[in-house]
């Protein structure tokens, strides 16, 4: 049986909000196929912290992640003091945070995660849903941010998106960001020399990042075009160096930007 750092009461069927209730529904029901080639099978699920200074929230998103046999919680925290311990003294793959905790802000430990664990991926979760609190949580490295509110989200989907190479963002974020990106693209166009940016990249490399963008991961890539995990992943290190980029995050909104995907 999973543990979790905390004691959390066995999961209940979701009641309608009230005022301040926290709003994602959890999913009980894993769906019964889950390919064997994707992170997060049942002997070896995906190991997650949390970090949120609202106990509710804590034990709301423990439950999910719980409930679903590809994910297990390893560590839960409720400050940045808290949270960097965690980070240090436990192996995991995707750490949830929130923004604001008790003793100081969740970009702090994004960037301390991104430090010590490089390879670990981040989800923010948080009632700030600006576009300028997103985009700096992805210029530190995260790969998701779900807001707080909203009724479009799942702990565990977002948890198997980032592991797999991919970027979990709430749909009406994600929707603003694009149309964001839109705008400034006519006011990108033509302002960048031939001989640097997204010019430089290969056609095989384009059609990656294209991939990419539309949410599939590394493994679906490969599967797609004939080629092994480890060329994909080669292509992207290709592309995060010729784009001057950490993420993928970073690489999608740097192509888009430059209106070529």
């Amino acid at each position: 049986m999973n543990e979790v750092s905390e004691s959390a009461p066995a999961p209940q069927q979701p009641v309608a909000p009230g005022a301040g209730q926290f709003q994602f529904a959890t999913h009980n029901n894993p769906p019964s196929v889950w390919p064997d080639y994707l992170a997060g099978q049942a002997e070896k699920p995906i190991r997650v912290v949390v970090v949120d200074d609202d106990p509710h929230i804590r034990r709301v998103i423990s439950q999910e992640l719980m409930s679903d046999p590809r994910t297990v919680v390893v560590g839960q925290a409720e400050t940045l003091r808290e949270g960097r311990r965690l980070v240090r003294e436990h192996d995991f793959e995707v750490m949830l945070v929130d923004l604001n905790l008790g003793d100081g802000i969740g970009y702090d430990l994004i960037t301390y995660a991104k430090h010590i664990r490089g390879t670990a991926e981040v989800v923010v979760v948080s009632i700030l849903e600006g576009d300028d609190d997103a985009m700096r949580a992805f210029d530190l490295g995260a790969a998701g941010f779900l807001v707080k509110n909203s009724w479009f989200g799942s702990f565990v989907q977002a948890v198997l998106q980032v592991a797999n190479g991919g970027a979990s963002i709430t749909p009406s974020l994600a929707r603003r960001l694009l149309l964001k990106m839109d705008r400034n693209k006519s006011r990108a166009e033509g302002s960048y020399p031939s001989s640097k940016g997204p010019s430089k990249l290969s056609d095989r490399e384009r059609e990656i990042l294209r991939m990419i963008a539309n949410g599939f991961t590394s493994a679906e890539i490969a599967s797609r075009l004939a080629i092994s995990d480890l060329t994909v992943n080669t292509h992207v290190k290709n592309i995060y160096h010729k784009l001057h980029v950490r993420t993928r995050a970073q690489a999608v909104s740097c192509a888009s930007t430059w209106g070529f995907l």
